[in-house]
């Protein structure tokens, strides 16, 4: 079973959050779930993005950072949407990644340096979101896609949902949440 250290979107942990890191439990595997906003939580995109950007975006990375100070080397590293940034800057620099899972949420790997050769990365978005698609971040997944030799794997699902597997949201989409647990779960098995 895998170790996953999972970090949450910019609503903070919600009940969608917590219920998504508990599916990983009872499936067998240990999930980390640090909280970044010291127990906020906001009931809109817009308020989570206006206290990420009054704390400062730094220092959420780097709070994620942290985070994995005293945890094994051998994680899974996971985000949603802004959890993705943690997530993806300790996948390509903290030594002993075992995979990364990007949910809503893609930057160009070249923000962290290189992406380690052979590293697997599932990255999943709604092909209308206008997060993920009009902010660039699928083109950022696509061409991690492209360059990493098989090693990564963008899953597009139909629709405009940002945070489509978080079941306490209003973008929630179950038939699109249960195909992406369904293939975070396969991931974890090989990991």
């Amino acid at each position: 079973m895998a170790e996953v250290l999972l970090f949450h979107h910019v609503q903070g942990q919600t009940p969608g959050f917590h219920a998504f890191a508990d599916e990983l439990r009872q499936a067998g595997h240990t999930v980390h779930t640090p909280d970044l906003f010291d127990g906020r939580t906001f009931g809109s995109i817009d308020e989570g993005v206006a206290y990420a950007e009054s704390v400062g975006f730094d220092e959420i990375v780097e709070r994620g950072v942290r985070a994995a100070d005293g945890l094994p080397a051998e994680l899974v590293y996971a985000g949603f949407s802004l959890g993705v940034l943690p997530a993806q800057k300790l996948a390509q620099t903290r030594p002993g990644a075992k995979g990364a899972l990007l949910f809503h949420s893609c930057v160009p790997a070249s923000a962290f340096g290189a992406w380690p050769t052979g590293l697997p990365v599932q990255i999943h978005g709604m092909d209308a979101d206008p997060y993920f698609v009009g902010e660039g971040d699928v083109d950022a997944a696509r061409e991690l896609a492209a360059t990493t030799r098989g090693a990564a794997e963008l899953f597009l699902y139909p629709g405009a949902g940002h945070l489509f597997a978080d079941a306490s949201v209003p973008d929630y989409d179950e038939e699109a949440a249960k195909l992406l647990t369904e293939r975070v779960l396969a991931f974890l098995a090989e990991a």
